[in-house]
């Protein structure tokens, strides 16, 4: 059985072969003077979401034989650091090195249900619950031992998996206070945590181990995993979303091609298994040939789209109303524009791959899925199978950036398994594939408007933006999963997923007393599913553009202006860290900087962006020279974490802002390759510095998806300050005509 019951949580070291032998005092020296008792201090405050939902220090931690201590995280190791974040909170809880502490991610029935990883939650959820967990912990591994050696807590000493008895050389280790029984302690506040004065770990820049294997190009992925015997599959698809299966000739496959061991047809669902990956390469190319299809649902051409949105959408939904923004009245003029983002696809660099067995009790799958207990759900549903008779392991996959085709293969893959049985079948999705049946970031519309007071301040401001839903992940609803569409009986998701995503920071978080937004949901004709950071970036790119717009016709810097509309202090230390990072950067003829500010979601992170850019005077084209970034986090865990994060989101938001766009005709989306669908390139990446403003009494925020949003708008404002021409639409482009010649020759310095 794959879940672990109650009773194996508690047993779990006896089942690892350790064998109680009683209570004995060890007569030994540490070797070490002794180690002061880290101070603590109370915490009182509201428990973390998951924790709340596995309250058991069980759940989160396990005492291991020889002393060390095994952490169980429900998150997805995507790149993150969170493997490495989770060690150090975990160690400095305990009290013990950080080799002491190993951590296991993301697998079903192991490690405690914490859905998708995503949000850049991960630090604010798992990270905390496993501080509260080893703190509690902690404490309770001090009271065990005091009532075994009848000695007040405050004389015992905890270090390295052995609790010391002060001033004497004598200890217990963790296994003889637990004599084979896991911790069974619930969480509960008051819980007292290190005092961060005396951190060894959380807070300091301690690199990702894994990062060299990956950099040397060493198995890493799991597209890297390989089991005795593995068979390989490929999936056959459709000509379009609604297309369904007419007819399928396989009679002369196997005469064309060898190792062909089963073809599967579930209604419209058609796959090949071979014996090696090749020959299932070869396999789906003869079946595409011998299938024939439905028509699809036509599309709109790329060049229509937003009127097509416009078209669509349902009546608008007013999300904010403050103050009264129809009735103000203003002697001075209203400011209006609209922007626009095209759809844009995840581009991971490795295509979708999962394996799957079936050992005829239980389905086993490896996915790269950002939420496998979802995923697990869905598959029970599509299968009609009891959830604990799935089992996902989390495998790290090469590129992720929201909901992917992760989930797409698991579910191909799952399929396979249960129809050629007691082999793990292995399949790998093509480029073609992966970029045609990619869940897309959805395209958006965004219109503003504004008035100026006399003074030149934002008196009213009004949002509109079209939206189709953000979020499709997979779930108890099994046609949130595509192969269980095209079944006999094909699933139909039952809902739009989530569509707030669509108008998050839409509003500004500037001071301004009338603020109205509204949202157009609209059901949009590609597939669409979370890509990093929502619908932030396009609202981030519009709303930051907009108040550089704003600041001109104010006769304001862009940057003062921003701050005039400023209370919160956090968010204007991060502007005048920027300013200064930049102050001293020399302009060329040709040159811009441009700024951007947000704070997530309006309630997390801070981030100030700017972007250095050069427009080329033969040709128009843009390239980013460097981009600066200050944020705050609150409580920094692991500095170098934040920085790889930051380095790593400013670089992708400069390919969406340049470059990506998802392009379809009437028939078939068409940026099916890496020519078709560029990205940036190594030799265009720009230089990246980056300031960590350390908040250690403020709550840990994440920062995963928080410097993409207002690298798009600083790239945008740089472009203006280049050459004197806004960017509405993504990716930039400017015309020859557009850019004014006294701004392409001007020179600043």
């Amino acid at each position: 059985m794959i879940n672990l019951s109650s009773e194996s949580r508690r047993r779990f070291l006896k089942d690892l072969g350790y064998v109680s032998i009683g209570f004995t005092l060890l007569s030994s020296c540490l070797g070490e003077e002794d180690q002061m008792i880290a101070e603590r201090v109370p915490y009182n405050n509201s428990l973390p979401g998951s924790i709340r939902r596995e309250s058991n220090v069980n759940a989160w931690l396990q005492v291991l034989e020889d002393g060390r201590i095994r952490v169980l995280s429900g998150k997805v190791e995507l790149g993150q650091g969170i493997r490495i974040a989770i060690r150090q909170v975990a160690a400095e809880e305990l009290d013990m090195d950080l080799d002491k502490v190993e951590i296991h991610l993301a697998e079903t029935g192991v490690t405690p249900n914490e859905g998708y990883t995503g949000a850049s939650a991960s630090i604010q959820n798992s990270a905390m619950s496993i501080r509260y967990a080893a703190a509690t912990a902690r404490m309770e591994l001090l009271e065990l031992a005091s009532k075994k050696l009848n000695i007040v807590v405050d004389e015992l000493l905890l270090y390295n998996g052995r609790v010391k008895v002060r001033g004497r050389n004598k200890y217990l280790t963790f296994n003889q206070i637990l004599e084979g029984v896991q911790l069974e302690k619930e969480v509960t506040t008051p819980i007292r945590l290190k005092k961060k004065t005396e951190y060894r770990y959380v807070g300091k820049a301690i690199p990702r181990p894994d990062i060299e294997k990956m950099v040397q190009g060493e198995a890493a992925y799991i597209h890297d995993l390989r089991f005795p015997d593995m068979v390989h599959a490929r999936v056959v698809r459709p000509t379009g979303y609604q297309s369904k299966l007419v007819k399928i000739d396989t009679s002369g496959l196997k005469g064309e091609v060898s190792g062909v061991l089963k073809i599967v047809v579930k209604g419209s669902f058609v796959g090949v298994i071979a014996m090696r990956e090749y020959q299932a390469v070869k396999a789906e190319k003869y079946l595409k040939r011998h299938t024939d299809w439905t028509v699809s649902v036509r599309l709109p051409e790329t060049k229509n789209l937003f009127k097509h949105i416009k078209d669509i959408a349902k009546k608008p939904e007013t999300i904010r109303n403050d103050g009264d923004f129809d009735t103000a009245t203003l002697n001075t003029q209203t400011i209006k524009s609209t922007f626009t983002k095209p759809y844009v696809m995840h581009g991971s660099m490795g295509p979708a791959c999962a394996i799957a067995l079936f050992d005829g009790e239980v389905l086993h799958v490896w996915s790269h899925s950002q939420g496998i207990y979802p995923l697990r759900e869905a598959l029970a549903s599509m299968l009609e199978m009891d959830s604990d008779k799935i089992h996902i392991i989390s495998v790290p996959g090469a590129g992720c950036y929201g909901h992917s085709t992760a989930d797409d293969a698991a579910t191909d893959a799952a399929l396979l398994a249960m129809d050629y049985q007691k082999k793990h079948i292995r399949v790998l999705w093509s480029r073609h594939d992966e970029q045609s049946w990619d869940p897309y970031g959805p395209a958006m519309i965004i219109e503003l408007e504004a008035k100026l007071d006399t003074n030149g301040r934002i008196d009213s401001w009004k949002s509109e933006v079209w939206t189709d839903s953000h979020s499709t992940r997979p779930n108890s609803d099994a046609g949130t999963i595509l192969a269980a569409r095209y079944l006999e009986k094909p699933f139909e998701m039952k809902s739009r997923g989530f569509l707030a995503g669509g108008h998050r920071n839409a509003d500004p978080y500037y001071r301004i007393p009338n603020i109205k937004l509204k949202a157009h949901y609209y059901d949009g004709p590609l597939r669409v599913s979370s890509l990093r950071s929502l619908g932030s970036f396009a609202n981030i790119f519009a709303v930051e553009s907009f108040m550089d717009e704003l600041a001109q016709k104010a006769g304001k810097d862009p940057m003062e202006f921003r701050l005039e509309h400023l209370d919160d202090q956090r968010a204007i230390t991060v502007i005048k860290k920027v300013m200064e990072l930049t102050a001293s950067q020399k302009i060329n003829a040709g040159e811009g900087i441009g700024f951007a500010f947000m704070r997530y979601k309006n309630t997390d992170a801070y981030a100030a962006v700017a972007a250095h850019v050069l427009v080329a005077k033969e040709n128009n084209e843009v390239r980013v020279l460097k981009l600066w970034a200050a944020i705050d986090v609150g409580e920094v865990i692991n500095q170098d974490g934040i920085i790889n994060q930051l380095e790593g989101g400013m670089i992708q938001a400069a390919s969406w802002a340049l470059k990506e766009k998802v392009t379809f005709n009437t028939y078939e989306v068409t940026s099916t390759d890496w020519v078709k669908y560029p990205i940036l390139r190594f030799s265009e990446i720009p230089e990246v510095e980056v300031a960590v403003i350390h908040r250690p009494n403020e709550p840990v925020s994440g920062a995963g998806e928080v410097p993409l949003p207002p690298t798009g708008a600083a790239i945008s404002n740089a472009i203006f300050s280049a050459c004197g021409t806004r960017v509405y639409s993504l990716p930039a482009r400017i015309k020859k005509n557009e850019m004014p010649l006294e701004n392409r020759q001007r020179k600043n310095n």
